[in-house]
C-alpha cells in the first residue's frame, strides 16, 4: 500500500499533546505539509533540525501521527488539480455507498412489466429492503423476506451479468398453478390487479386454442422449494420468467423497485417520447 509521511495542522496538535516543547514544534513547522515517501527520508530531515534530539525521543509517536496512505499530494503536487481529484473521488465513494446500500438506478429496456413499468422508464430501487449486504460476503444484515406482489430485482439465473426485474408471485413452500391465465396459490385464486393480457394477443390465443394448451397460460401445478421465489412479469404474454427458466433464489434478490424518476421511450426521437406524467410515480 502506498504510504507517505506529512506534518499537518492536526499533527502539530497531537504532538503537542504528546509533550513536545514549543521550540520543537516551531522547528517542525519548517517541514509542514511536505510529503516524504518513506520514514527514513523523513527522519533524516528531522535529524537536521536544532531540536532534533528532543523530537527523535518521540520517534514512534512522530511516525504514527504523520503516517498516511494513498496521499494525493505526493502524486499530484498542484493543489487545485488535487482538490478537484479529491472531490471526484469523494463523489464516487458516496455514489457507490448510496448505490450499494440505499438506492440504485435502473433503466427498463423491455415491455415485460407493462403497463406497470414501461419501456424507457428509469426507476430507483431500494437496496436495503431485503437486508444490508456485508461487503465481499454473501451475508445480509437485518434480512427481511420477500412479499407477494413485490417488484424484485435479481440476476438473471441463466446469465447473472444481466439484471432482471419481475414481480414476486409465488412464495417458498406454496403450490402454484396457472389455469387459463389465472394464477392459483394452494388452490386459491390469486387476485392480480397488476396482471396485463394484451387484448389482441388474447384474442389470437383464444382463436388458436392456446389458452388451454400453452404453458404461458397453463402451468403446473408446481411446488415452490424453500428459499425460492416464482417470479412473473406483469405483461403475461410477453415475459420471460419463472414459467420458462425456473425459480429465483431468494438470496440473490438485491433490490425492490420503488419509484419512476424519468421516462423516455428509446424508440422515439430526442425531442419526443417523454412521459412526464410518469415521473415520481410509485411502483405498485
Amino acid at each position: 500500500m502506498f504510504v507517505t509521511y506529512k506534518l499537518s495542522d492536526k499533527s502539530f496538535f497531537k504532538l503537542q499533546k504528546k509533550g513536545l516543547s514549543e521550540a520543537a514544534l516551531n522547528d517542525l513547522a519548517e517541514l509542514k505539509n511536505k510529503v516524504f515517501k518513506n520514514p527514513e527520508t523523513f527522519l533524516n530531515r528531522v535529524s537536521k533540525l536544532p531540536q532534533a534530539e528532543e523530537i527523535l525521543k518521540k520517534e514512534d509517536d512522530l511516525l504514527k501521527i504523520t503516517k498516511g496512505f494513498l496521499r494525493l499530494d505526493y502524486v499530484i503536487p498542484n493543489r487545485t488539480i488535487r482538490e478537484w481529484v479529491e472531490a471526484l473521488i469523494f463523489a464516487v465513494v458516496v455514489a457507490t455507498v448510496v448505490r450499494t446500500y440505499l438506492f440504485a438506478p435502473f433503466q427498463i429496456p423491455s415491455g415485460s412489466m407493462l403497463p406497470t413499468i414501461q419501456i424507457g422508464d428509469h426507476i430507483f430501487a431500494s437496496m436495503y429492503t431485503y437486508g444490508s449486504p456485508v461487503p465481499f460476503t454473501d451475508i445480509k444484515l437485518f434480512e427481511k423476506p420477500v412479499r407477494r406482489g413485490d417488484i424484485i430485482i435479481f440476476p438473471y439465473p441463466r446469465d447473472p451479468s444481466i439484471d432482471y426485474i419481475k414481480r414476486a408471485v409465488g412464495l417458498p413452500g406454496e403450490t402454484l398453478e396457472i389455469l387459463n391465465d389465472k394464477v392459483f396459490i394452494n388452490g386459491e385464486l390469486l387476485d392480480e390487479p397488476y396482471a396485463y393480457f394484451e387484448p389482441n394477443e388474447k384474442k389470437s390465443r383464444q382463436s388458436q386454442g392456446l389458452l388451454s394448451s400453452s404453458p404461458v397460460s397453463n402451468f403446473g401445478p408446481v411446488a415452490i422449494p424453500d428459499g425460492k421465489i416464482f417470479a412473473m412479469g406483469d405483461n403475461r404474454y410477453n415475459s420471460a420468467d419463472s414459467r420458462y427458466w425456473g425459480f429465483v433464489e431468494m438470496g440473490t434478490i438485491f433490490g425492490k423497485g420503488q419509484i419512476i424518476y424519468w421516462s423516455h421511450d428509446p424508440r422515439q426521437s430526442l425531442v419526443s417520447g417523454y412521459q412526464f406524467g410518469r415521473i415520481f410515480d410509485f411502483l405498485k
